[in-house]
């Protein structure tokens, strides 16, 4: 299948979970593409393919995403849905061979990011702080990853709010609760800016923007009040492992780390 047919496909299905009552969002690289549509020609200079949809959803729908999913042609792998113990659904259409990843209730790699409360706040891709949040959260970030999220700095704004903005105040509630998150992603963030300056496809401009936005969001989770937990576990820091290795979860497709 081509990009223009995983993206029409990942829209039907979430248009016909709307129709359904069901809160179904983008997940991965197909939501970067969605949201940054000027920026997206990154991807392209990467000859990035897709080779599945990943989907964010409530686990209180699963059972109805379930039936969703068979109608439209899917079977489904019951043992991840076990094994995750309701945290993931794996489906695949015997006729297109294409693969979907529904993650319900949390994104749960090196790190995890809860979904509760949060969905509705853009369609049809997840909001843009979870969008930076699932990039930041990967230990063992790659150039994709940082290609996505230079795409994201470049096309939205900062701020308190998620209407077309990132969410930095949500980033930051979030990082100032969980020390292990907080590390990866300050550590990812200088990545990202360090990858920007490289990068030859990337204007003097956007260069200096990706850097601004790094530098205000690192500020931002600076400054943000740190729980207790978080101080006794900052006392500790690089000394004991902050962050789970992949390897140890449910085996996950290749793009639903994205």
């Amino acid at each position: 299948m081509d990009r223009e047919a995983f993206e029409a496909e990942a829209g039907r299905l979430v248009e016909a979970a709307r129709a359904e009552g069901i809160v179904l969002r983008i997940v991965g690289a197909l939501a970067f593409a969605h949201h940054c549509p000027r920026y997206r020609h990154l991807q392209d200079a990467l000859g990035r393919t897709y080779t599945d949809i990943d989907f964010a959803a409530y686990g209180r729908d699963a059972e109805r995403i379930r039936r969703l999913l068979a109608r439209e042609g899917y079977v489904e792998d019951p043992h991840v849905y076990v094994g995750s113990e309701g945290g993931r659904l794996v489906a695949e259409h015997p006729r297109t061979g294409l693969h979907l990843d529904v993650f319900l209730d949390k994104l749960e790699f090196s790190h995890t990011i809860p979904w509760a409360g949060r969905l509705e706040h853009d369609d049809p891709t997840i909001p843009l702080a979870e969008m930076l949040l699932q990039k930041m959260q990967i230990v063992q970030i790659n150039e994709k990853d940082i290609i996505d999220t230079i795409m994201l700095l470049l096309e939205h704004p900062l701020g308190d709010h998620d209407e077309e903005t990132v969410n930095v105040a949500y980033v930051a509630g979030l990082c100032a609760k969980d020390w292990g998150l907080w590390r990866t992603a300050t550590m990812n963030l200088d990545k990202v800016r360090a990858m920007a300056a490289s990068y030859a496809n990337l204007p003097a401009e956007d260069k200096e923007r990706v850097a601004a936005q790094v530098g205000t969001i690192l500020e931002r989770l600076e400054a943000e009040p740190k729980t207790l937990a978080w101080k006794i576990r900052n006392r500790v820091g690089d000394r004991v492992k902050w962050y789970r290795d992949v390897g140890e979860l449910v085996p996950i497709a290749p793009e639903a780390r994205a």
